[in-house]
């Protein structure tokens, strides 16, 4: 064989793998099988793995253990509110707040938080986790610090429960986050990430100003439904609850709507929504923190303005198997392949 000829073979050999790199998808809605829920559990600030076949019972895979320690991956030693989304490019994502709030307690730090309470209020980090995946077991991870990233933007108070979607019109995927500025009120922002997953391109700008001034609002969440995006999000008026914003842009324009979305009377944050495989139905579901063991609350709908309580997990339809207290969790559909791959690597059996 000569030199040419080898050289010509081995160009055709990477266009082709580039070009089927480019072209992965992801899987269609028929060919789905399962549901993959992330959460976080407050007593070990680690990441957790749950499959359901159905989308209403729920099974941990690792019998109620971490998958993923938060002291292995975080800045300050533990995780919370992970969310998880499948890509354009057929990685999965993962963005998780960097903040331990019992780390004093644990030993991994010598005061309650990383600064001044009194200066920056509750919590006050300044990091996101962000990891990626192609197979949903081997992980990669990248602490994104917001106030070196953008040291412009002023004193930053807090980066909490960052979440993930793709933009249609940018062609990238934009994430959007809780932030606020010393002890400011927390409005959510959002921003786009680089291709490879590993840092921010855009200043973090205001996704959606609150009508009632000086209240602030927590855990956007945004599901997009033909030419629609629904958002979710907490008011922190009173009691904490869903509130539900609808918009054309992904990014602007979602326009305000006065009820509360959940039907609990108790604090709720933390919504996330999936969608059941083959159904014009959604599942909104919320952390109800205010009860002791936490618990999530679930509601369904198929036109996002009526929605049917479905209880919490285990006092209704919903059910958690062999794990508790979970805290802000997300779904993801996953083909059965995909939830095979995992129960095999855990050793675990999907009931």
């Amino acid at each position: 064989m000569t030199l040419r000829l080898m050289i010509l073979m081995l160009s055709v050999f990477l266009t082709g793998t580039n070009y089927a790199q480019e072209k992965t998808k992801i899987p269609k809605e028929k060919k789905m099988g399962a549901y993959l829920m992330v959460y976080f559990k407050d007593d070990t600030h680690g990441l957790y793995f749950a499959i359901s076949k159905d989308g209403y019972s729920f099974t941990d895979v690792n019998s109620a253990r971490p998958i993923i320690a938060g002291d292995s991956i975080a800045e300050q030693k533990g995780i919370r509110d992970p969310y998880i989304y499948r890509a354009p490019n057929g990685m999965f994502y993962l963005a998780l707040t960097d903040l331990h709030i019992y780390a004093q307690k644990a030993g991994y730090r010598s005061t309650e938080w990383e600064r001044d309470g009194k200066q920056y209020g509750w919590g006050n980090n300044r990091g996101i986790v962000l990891m990626k995946s192609p197979d949903l077991i081997n992980w990669t991870h990248t602490v994104l610090r917001i106030d070196e990233a953008f040291p412009e933007l002023g004193d930053v108070g807090c980066a909490w429960a960052p979440e993930l979607i793709y933009d249609e019109k940018e062609k990238k995927t934009m994430m959007y986050f809780t932030m606020r500025f010393g002890k400011e009120k927390e409005k959510v922002y959002y921003t786009y990430m680089n291709k490879d997953f590993t840092a921010m391109e855009t200043m973090p700008k205001v996704l959606f100003e609150y009508p009632k001034q000086n209240t602030a609002y927590i855990d956007a969440d945004i599901t997009r439904v033909g030419d629609k995006y629904h958002m979710f999000y907490v008011p922190h008026e009173g009691t904490a609850g869903i509130k539900h914003a609808v918009s054309e842009s992904v990014n602007s324009g979602y326009v305000y709507e006065e009820p509360q979305v959940d039907p609990e009377r108790v604090g709720c944050e933390a919504p996330t929504v999936y969608k059941r495989i083959g159904e014009n139905k959604w599942v909104l579901i919320y952390d109800i923190y205010r009860i002791n063991p936490h618990n999530f609350g679930f509601s369904e709908t198929s036109d996002f303005i009526n929605f049917s309580n479905l209880g919490r997990f285990n006092e209704g339809v919903m059910k958690s198997t062999n794990f508790s207290s979970p805290k802000h969790p997300s779904v993801i559909q996953i083909t059965t392949r995909e939830a095979k791959r995992i129960a095999r690597h855990w050793k675990h059996k999907i009931k």
